[in-house]
């Protein structure tokens, strides 16, 4: 039995697991993918107290050697639900597996979401992907294509346009939502066309990804562009379809709670992008996991 068991190990859950060890309570952190979460395809954090800027992997590792430090037990696994038991909560995962806590903090964060067309899943992976960081090294003196208008986005462009021959920017608004800071650095590289009011309407049947079918949508005008890889950054999905029964989930999937963190079930917790708030950055979704673990902390103790 553990007092707290956190799923997911993003900046939120990382840090909930820092503030809970110090509170000298038991932690075991499971986490599905990778230690850190979005931030680690992040190639700069600018808006991080402490760092003038540092890319988001070294943030997160920072993160985790914190967290190890601090004994926190670890297990790689997919959690597909949690079960309240009363004076105790049973969390299980794909592999079989059940672990008991007296408390749970959620921070399953959220994932890339998908353009949602016919034909994606064929190409991601191979011509289709959500992380300059990681893939755009494979486009160097090539033609790309991004898709989104948003801070990501943006700083994605940016780094794409360091190495590749050309890079489009598709963004579905008449106007790009990034910051003007960053859209003033976009403006000024020579090999970035910016394409408003545009969608992806449909992508190849089969692989190579070699074009991609754009529309107009103040015209309707359809048309194909040559390009070479295609990045996509329109937003997240939160991770909340396994918590159904012990969180409250609103019309887009994110978790009902509070700047407290509580949901509605006694001793279960939520922090971090995946529950509803108005601003998704790392430094609130830290925020969140220290509220979370200390709110947690506290129900232990009045058991």
């Amino acid at each position: 039995m553990y007092d707290i068991i956190i799923v997911g190990a993003g900046p939120a859950g990382l840090t909930a697991a820092i503030y809970a060890r110090r509170a000298n309570k038991s932690v075991l952190l499971l986490e599905k993918a990778a230690f850190g979460g979005q931030i680690t395809f992040s190639p700069k954090v600018e808006n991080y107290p402490g760092f003038d800027s540092v890319s988001g992997s070294e943030l997160a590792d920072h993160f985790v050697e914190q967290t190890l430090g601090q004994g926190a037990e670890v297990e790689i696994e997919t959690v597909t639900g949690i079960r309240d038991a009363g004076d105790h909560k049973v969390v299980s995962t794909e592999d079989g597996n059940e672990y008991r806590g007296k408390a749970v903090i959620i921070a399953t964060g959220a994932r890339h979401r998908h353009l949602g067309l016919p034909h994606e899943d064929t190409h991601i992976g191979e011509g289709i992907s959500f992380c300059a960081v990681c893939d755009g090294a494979f486009y160097k003196n090539k033609t790309v294509a991004l898709v989104g208008g948003g801070n990501s986005a943006l700083q994605e462009a940016i780094l794409l346009s360091e190495g590749c021959k050309k890079v489009y920017v598709v963004q579905n608004l008449e106007y790009l939502t990034g910051e003007v800071r960053l859209q003033e650095t976009l403006g000024k590289r020579g090999n970035v066309e910016i394409l408003l009011g545009t969608v992806v309407e449909a992508l190849p049947a089969a692989a190579p990804l070699n074009r991609v079918t754009l529309r107009r949508v103040a015209d309707g005008h359809v048309y194909d562009l040559a390009i070479d890889g295609l990045f996509v950054a329109i937003g997240l999905v939160p991770e909340n379809e396994a918590f159904g029964d012990v969180v409250a989930l609103d019309e887009r999937g994110y978790a009902a709670a509070g700047e407290d963190c509580l949901t509605q079930t006694p001793g279960v917790f939520v922090a971090g992008d995946c529950r509803q708030k108005a601003v998704r950055q790392v430094t609130t979704a830290t925020g969140d996991g220290a509220v979370a673990a200390i709110a947690a902390c506290r129900y232990i103790d009045d058991m």
